[in-house]
C-alpha cells in the first residue's frame, strides 16, 4: 500500500557567505501519505482544499521544514496512489463521514483533492 502527496515546489538558496546563480530553483517534494486510520493520515483535511492547497502560507512553512530552504512557492499537484491504499482511504473516510461534514466519501475526496487523485499500479516512487 503506497501513496504520495506531490508538490510542486518552488525554492530560494541564499547562503550568507556566498552568491548563487541561479539563486530559485523548481522541484518536485513527494511526502509520503500515512495509513489511513493511522497518526497524520488527515494530511489531506488540514492541508488541501478543491484539489490545491488550503493555506499556502503554511504550506511553505512545512515544505520549508522538510526541504530545510527557503520555500517561494508550492501547488498541490496529486495525491499518487496505487489501488490498495485508495480503497483503504475511501473505506476509512467511509467509517467517519460525519467528520468530514459531506454526504458522501467521493464529496470528501473531491471537496479536498478536487480531481487529483492517480491510481499509479506501475511502480511509482514515493520516496
Amino acid at each position: 500500500m503506497n501513496a504520495s502527496y506531490v508538490f510542486r515546489v518552488t525554492f530560494r538558496l541564499d547562503p550568507s557567505d556566498a552568491h548563487v546563480d541561479p539563486d530559485t530553483f523548481e522541484t518536485v517534494l513527494r511526502i509520503p501519505a500515512e495509513p489511513p486510520g493511522a497518526d497524520g493520515w488527515l494530511f489531506f483535511q488540514q492541508h488541501l482544499w478543491r484539489g490545491d492547497v488550503a493555506d499556502a502560507e503554511h504550506m511553505r512553512r512545512v515544505a520549508a521544514d522538510r526541504l530545510a530552504v527557503d520555500v517561494v512557492s508550492i501547488s498541490f499537484s496529486e495525491l499518487a496512489t496505487d489501488e490498495a491504499y485508495l480503497t483503504a482511504l475511501k473505506t476509512t473516510i467511509e467509517a467517519d463521514l460525519a467528520r468530514f461534514n459531506a454526504d458522501s466519501v467521493d464529496e470528501v475526496l473531491h471537496q479536498h483533492f478536487g480531481s487529483s487523485i492517480h491510481v499509479r499500479d506501475d511502480g511509482f516512487d514515493t520516496e
